[in-house]
C-alpha cells in the first residue's frame, strides 16, 4: 500500500513539472522608447578657437571670444566649442591645431595672421578637418580664409576725426607695416581729408599687437608733436587714455574702448564674428560647407562702428550715414580713384576701382600720411 501510495505521488509531481513546462511563460514587456531624431542622437559638432591674445573683456581676440560666445547661444547643444588663448604665431602653432584635429575636432579657427603657414601645413594632415583662418590667404580643399572690410569702418572713424581734429594733425599708434594695417591707415586718411582736405595723419610703430607701455609710449610722442587726436591699430586703451590725459581726444578699435575710456573715445570701428562663426559651423554641420575665402564688409555686419561719443555733432553722424549708406549700397567704395600715393604718383586713377587682390597687398601710403609704410 505504502508503495503504491509514493508511486501516486511521484507521477502527480512529475506531471505537475511536464505541464508546467508546456504552458508559454510570459515574459514582462519592455517600453520602448520613442525614436529619437538623428539630429537628437548626433554627437555635438566640436569647434575648437586658437586665439593670439587673452579674451579679457575688449579688444581684438574678446571680439573673436565674443564670436564664440554667439555660437554657442545660437546653436545650443548641436555645438561644443572651446578655445586657447596666448598661442604664439610660431611652430608651437602647428602643435596645438595639431592636436585640436587628433582630439576629434571638427572645426578648427586660427584667429591671426602668423597661424597661417602652420595651419596649412596641419590641414594636410587631416583632409576630413575642416580649417578656418583669419586674415590670410592660403587655401586649401579643407580650409578657408576670412577676414572683414576693417578699412570701410576706419574710413568712417576718419570722417569723424578730420571734423573733431582742431588743429588737423592726427596721431596713429600702428602695429606693424603689413597690409592689413597700411590699408586701415590709408582709409582713415582718405576719411580724415575729405572733410579736412589739409589734415595729416603721422603714423609711429610699435612693431607689437598687444604691448600696453609701447603703445602708450607712442600715444606720448604724437601727443608732443603736436596731434590733438589719436587713432590706433593696436589692442589696448593705453593710447586713448595717453589722450585723454592730455585733454584730447580719440578714436578707438576692435571694441567699443568708450566704455572704457569716456567720452573722449569719439568712436570706435568694431569686429563683429558671431553671425560668420554660427554661419560657417551651420554650413559644415549640414555638409555643404566649400573651402572660400571671405571678406566681408559693413553691409555682411562682420565691421560695423561703435555708438558715438557724445562730443560728435549731429552733422558728423549724419554724414556718416550718408556714406555708410553708399558703401552698403555699392555705390562707392573707399579705394575708388583718384587716389594718389604718398609721393604723389597715381595709386588709383579717376573712374578706375582698386582690385581686392591690390587692396589686399597695399604696402605704400596714401597723400596725407606722414611716416614710413616699412621699417
Amino acid at each position: 500500500m505504502k508503495k503504491v501510495l509514493l508511486t501516486l505521488i511521484v507521477g502527480l509531481v512529475l506531471m505537475s513539472v511536464f505541464f508546467a513546462g508546456c504552458q508559454k511563460k510570459e515574459e514582462p514587456v519592455a517600453e520602448v522608447p520613442a525614436a529619437e531624431s538623428q539630429e537628437a542622437q548626433a554627437e555635438p559638432f566640436k569647434a575648437a578657437f586658437v586665439y593670439i591674445g587673452v579674451p579679457g573683456d575688449l579688444g581684438y581676440t574678446y571680439e573673436h571670444e565674443r564670436g564664440r560666445k554667439y555660437v554657442e547661444a545660437q546653436l545650443g547643444d548641436k555645438v561644443e566649442t572651446t578655445f586657447i588663448e596666448n598661442v604664439p604665431e610660431g611652430p608651437d602653432a602647428a602643435r596645438i591645431i595639431r592636436q585640436y584635429a587628433q582630439k576629434g575636432y571638427d572645426m578648427i579657427f586660427a584667429t591671426s595672421f602668423g597661424y597661417m603657414d602652420f595651419m596649412y601645413e596641419v590641414a594636410q594632415e587631416f583632409p576630413d578637418v575642416y580649417f578656418e583662418h583669419c586674415s590670410g590667404y592660403k587655401t586649401a580643399e579643407n580650409m578657408s580664409t576670412y577676414f572683414g572690410r576693417m578699412y570701410q569702418a576706419r574710413y568712417l572713424a576718419g570722417l569723424v576725426a578730420g571734423k573733431s581734429s582742431k588743429s588737423g594733425k592726427i596721431g596713429y599708434v600702428g602695429a606693424f607695416p603689413i597690409p592689413e594695417v597700411i590699408r586701415g591707415i590709408n582709409a582713415f586718411t582718405i576719411g580724415a581729408r575729405k572733410v579736412n582736405p589739409n589734415a595729416t595723419v603721422k603714423v609711429v610703430w610699435t612693431n607689437t599687437w598687444y604691448d600696453p607701455v609701447k603703445e602708450r609710449e607712442a600715444a606720448v610722442a604724437l601727443l608732443d608733436d603736436g596731434c590733438d587726436l589719436i587713432t590706433q591699430h593696436q589692442d589696448t586703451t593705453e593710447p586713448q587714455k595717453a589722450a585723454q590725459e592730455r585733454g584730447m581726444v580719440s578714436i578707438g578699435y576692435d571694441s567699443d574702448m568708450g566704455k572704457f575710456v569716456g567720452d573722449s573715445v569719439l568712436v570706435s570701428p568694431m569686429w563683429n564674428w558671431g553671425p560668420y562663426y554660427a554661419e560657417t559651423i551651420e554650413q559644415a554641420m549640414a555638409g555643404v560647407w566649400k573651402s572660400h575665402s571671405f571678406w566681408g564688409g559693413l553691409k555682411d555686419g562682420v565691421v560695423e562702428l561703435s555708438e558715438f561719443s557724445p562730443k560728435v555733432t549731429d552733422d558728423v553722424t549724419s554724414l556718416v550715414d550718408e556714406e555708410t549708406a553708399k558703401i552698403e549700397a555699392g555705390e562707392w567704395d573707399v579705394f575708388w580713384g583718384p587716389v594718389k600715393a604718398q609721393d604723389g604718383s597715381m595709386m588709383v586713377p579717376a573712374g578706375e576701382k582698386m582690385s581686392d587682390p591690390d587692396m589686399l597687398n597695399m604696402s605704400v601710403f596714401v597723400d596725407g600720411v606722414l611716416g614710413k609704410s616699412g621699417n
